[in-house]
């Protein structure tokens, strides 16, 4: 993991601090996140903000599918707790999801930010806002993460 001040400034190779971030992690942003097209458009300690297409990441009737819109806040929750994490010499992992699907998207790109709302020695939680294209909230998530000692992670 990176330190925290590294994840803040991109480094002057003209990486964005997402890149600086997700370089430093033993499989980058993850396969899941290749397939569903996420990409982490604004990384900072407060605020994490990134994009999915609707299109391919829908369920039957067209609608997009809720466990993408989950799969996007755990995304970037996860992110600003391992932000966090980092900072302390720890690591993040997520042990609480929920979310609450206010409205359909059927085509366009949404969009997620994810802000903290505890950043503990122990434990971090995120609230993490998605909206469609035209500003209008698709869903509104809470992810917990625990911060834990690096040893614990088998290597891979």
């Amino acid at each position: 993991m990176t330190d925290a001040s590294t994840t803040d400034q991109p480094e002057k190779t003209g990486e964005t601090a997402g890149e600086v971030f997700f370089a430093s992690l033993p499989h980058g942003m993850g396969g899941l996140n290749d397939k569903m097209g996420v990409e982490i458009i604004e990384i900072s300690s407060d605020k994490i903000v990134g994009t999915m297409p609707v299109e391919g990441n829908t369920q039957p009737y067209g609608l997009l599918h809720g466990g993408a819109s989950v799969a996007l806040a755990e995304t970037l929750g996860s992110t600003g707790a391992g932000l966090h994490a980092a900072g302390l010499g720890k690591l993040a992992v997520g042990v609480d999801i929920n979310a609450t699907h206010h409205r359909s998207a059927t085509s366009g790109i949404v969009t997620g930010t994810a802000t903290p709302i505890h950043l503990g020695r122990s434990s971090a939680a995120f609230e993490v806002v998605i909206t469609d294209d035209r500003g209008r909230r698709v869903c509104t998530s809470r992810i917990t993460c625990s911060l834990i000692d690096s040893e614990r992670v088998p290597k891979a």
